[in-house]
């Protein structure tokens, strides 16, 4: 399940007010998320997490679901190394 701060910085990152936004959504279902504003989101979260993302991991994301999971996994090994 996504949380409501990754929905929230998601958001943000393409200036809409509310969408329904959960594990299995697309970023082409939502309106004014496209390839350009892709980039946009990804910095968005990245910044927000602390995080930061490689080329092959931003391209294997299919739905947003992943993109949590992604950001769990990171936040997970980065609290490891401390």
């Amino acid at each position: 399940m996504i949380t409501s701060e990754l929905k929230a910085t998601i958001l943000a990152a393409i200036k809409l007010d509310d969408w329904d936004i959960n594990d299995e959504t697309m970023a082409s279902q939502v309106p004014g998320w496209d390839s350009l504003s892709h980039i946009t989101v990804i910095a968005a979260v990245e910044e927000r997490f602390g995080l930061r993302f490689g080329m092959r991991d931003v391209f294997a994301l299919k739905k947003v679901g992943d993109l949590q999971r992604l950001i769990d996994i990171r936040l997970q090994e980065k609290a490891n190394r401390h």
